[in-house]
């Protein structure tokens, strides 16, 4: 694997031969890899809307919530407070859609921030032809209110989501068939790249035998991520940009 020249902190490492930005197609992580969020409404969404439809109690503590779907946080925290499945299961896209209904009341008080070189990495691969969508453990309608609400909705065609998907790698196989019927029959067996912030983000793609980007703006390290050995590991998307644009320059 070949490593750029950068700081202590802008770190890159890139799989020889594999070319980041030359892929067909882009599936985006959200949480971490686009965006992060200054607020907990769609953390604290989960207790009051199984409140609000079943009257039970669930915590979202001891979930480990990186990488993991929607649907998968709602049955490992009901698993975790013993409720059995036969209680809940009936119930849950009733529980699902009052999470929908929280986020739509309260979007506009959502504190989003987009990561490090994210709009000029997402500009730098449209440019060069990509299609872009989304691979998230998020339900469909907040996956994109919290896009649209950092402003980048413009970039995504597709995307992938956990409203029918518990498995991360399911929902990624979900969000690749989308992105091959987009670029159609022309094109004979597509390129397509996941990019992701945790070690599940690459445990999916590998699932599905796609190729990854793994990006260090979340809760793993440069060090976790990079010994998982995807085809690119980076402190941020800015420092992968940066590498390739100094190597244009150079």
């Amino acid at each position: 694997m070949a490593i750029a020249d950068t700081t202590s902190e802008d770190r890159v490492v890139i799989r020889e031969s594999f070319a980041w930005d030359a892929q067909d197609a882009y599936l985006f992580d959200i949480d971490g890899t686009l965006l992060r969020s200054r607020d907990r409404i769609h953390i604290h969404s989960f207790a009051s809307s199984v409140r609000e439809v079943t009257g039970l109690e669930i915590t979202l503590e001891g979930v480990v919530l990186n990488g993991a779907t929607d649907t998968a946080i709602l049955r490992e925290a009901f698993g975790l407070a013993g409720i059995p499945t036969e209680t809940w299961e009936p119930r849950i896209e009733a529980i699902l859609e009052a999470m929908r209904r929280t986020i739509a009341a309260r979007r506009g008080d959502l504190q989003l921030w987009t990561m490090p070189g994210v709009e000029k990495t997402l500009q730098h691969l449209a440019s060069r032809g990509a299609l872009l969508g989304l691979a998230t453990g998020n339900l469909e309608m907040i996956g994109w209110t919290k896009v649209e609400e950092a402003g980048l909705r413009e970039w995504f065609r597709f995307g992938g989501f956990s409203d029918r998907f518990e498995k991360r790698a399911a929902m990624v196989a979900d969000a690749a068939e989308k992105a091959r019927e987009l670029i159609g029959s022309d094109k004979a067996g597509p390129s397509i790249c996941v990019v992701g912030d945790t070690p599940r983000d690459i445990e999916a793609a590998r699932a599905n035998g796609l190729p990854v980007i793994a990006v260090a703006t979340g809760n793993y390290s440069f060090e976790e991520l990079a010994g998982m050995e995807p085809e690119v590991c980076a402190s941020s998307l800015a420092a992968l940009l940066e590498q390739t644009e100094s190597a244009v320059r150079a």
